[in-house]
């Protein structure tokens, strides 16, 4: 049964979005807070919580040029009067102004997806990677301590962190990380933890496997794979260059596994979950699902390039997601195939658009 916070919600009209005010007994919106609400994960957050009501708040980073079109569709000018999505400048690195903005906003809930999440970007960036993907998580739990605000907490763990232990992983699989962005998150995972522990935080940990879409940054091994795809296909370049092709991983859709996060946060209880779909897909399956779908042979494309190898492998991923079906009524629907077609199909467009000079806007 899904566990949903008790007598905290009312539907109003078809949604389930709002909170009851104890004290004066009446429907309030609820807030919440995105870190890294830029990035694929953030951006499909961002527009769930709106879709139920919420007022949203994201983080992002300052920097000299726009860095916003997963977000430019929902974005909202500071003219624009009652303003529901709100952005601010700040970092994760930046201890004392979390405080401050989390003082301001006083969220209900707290997403914490900010990160340099790419694994093999952390071999080369270490440092960098365990100061924001690590360190990060715990400077935002400070802050929440420290702000002395009421709020629930979600953790974006990951599925790197079991590493090299065997697979199916679930919630009780021990961890073994084989790269610095792992090492991170299980830093973050244990900080998480602790806290919800120690200060009596309401504070989960979300395990997420691999989880794709149009949004994927472009460096991800399934977005180099369908936006290859779209450019072979176009005639633009005739080679894609690849890694490890043996590597099994356990690809869902994004916009569902937000769904998991927040479902996550409704719950009477803080808990730690993974979310994944149970299947698990070798990256030369992948290209053969992508390249299929465009009616092209990737064998005659792709090309084996070892500067795209990590120094230490995960060689399988594949997630036990029972718990979160089971007390989340979560359950993913889009496998790795239909994931394949979607990417595709929505790199083709964008391609098009751009070729064209048409009004080009990130795919859904």
């Amino acid at each position: 049964m899904f566990c949903r916070r008790t007598l905290q919600f009312r539907y109003v009209g078809d949604l389930f979005v709002a909170q009851t005010d104890s004290r004066e007994g009446g429907i309030v919106a609820k807030t919440a807070l995105i870190t890294g609400v830029t990035g694929q994960d953030g951006s499909y957050l961002a527009e769930l919580l709106l879709d139920k009501g919420y007022t949203v708040h994201g983080l992002i980073r300052r920097s000299s040029s726009f860095n916003t079109e997963r977000i430019d569709h929902i974005y909202q000018g500071p003219e624009e009067p009652e303003r529901s999505f709100v952005l601010h400048h700040a970092d994760l690195t930046d201890g004392v102004a979390l405080v401050n903005l989390l003082r301001d906003i006083q969220p209900d809930e707290v997403y914490n997806l900010g990160a340099q999440s790419h694994v093999r970007v952390s071999f080369d960036a270490p440092l960098y990677t365990g100061d924001v993907t690590g360190l990060g998580t715990i400077r935002l739990l400070e802050a929440v301590r420290a702000s002395g605000i009421q709020t629930r907490i979600y953790q974006a763990s990951s599925s790197e962190m079991f590493g090299a232990s065997p697979p199916p992983q679930n919630e009780k699989t021990p961890f073994h990380p084989r790269s610095p962005y792992s090492v991170a998150k299980v830093y973050s995972y244990w900080a998480t933890v602790n806290y919800r522990e120690a200060y009596d935080m309401f504070a989960v940990n979300g395990i997420l496997f691999n989880h794709e879409s149009p949004r994927r940054g472009e460096t991800f091994v399934t977005r180099k794979i369908t936006r290859g795809v779209a450019r072979i296909k176009a005639g633009l370049q005739d080679r894609l260059h690849l890694g490890n092709l043996d590597a099994v991983r356990d690809w869902g859709y994004a916009p569902e596994y937000v769904d998991a996060m927040w479902r996550m946060l409704q719950c009477d209880t803080p808990d730690d979950y993974v979310v994944a779909t149970g299947e698990g897909v070798s990256v030369r399956q992948f290209l053969e699902f992508a390249f299929e779908h465009a009616g092209l042979d990737w064998a005659e494309h792709v090309r084996y390039d070892p500067k795209y190898e990590r120094p230490s492998e995960v060689d399988a991923l594949i997630g036990d997601a029972s718990k979160a079906e089971e007390l989340l009524g979560w359950k993913p629907e889009v496998k790795s195939r239909e994931l394949a077609r979607i990417m595709v199909d929505a790199d083709i467009r964008l391609l098009s658009d751009q070729l064209t000079g048409a009004a080009v806007r990130v795919d859904r």
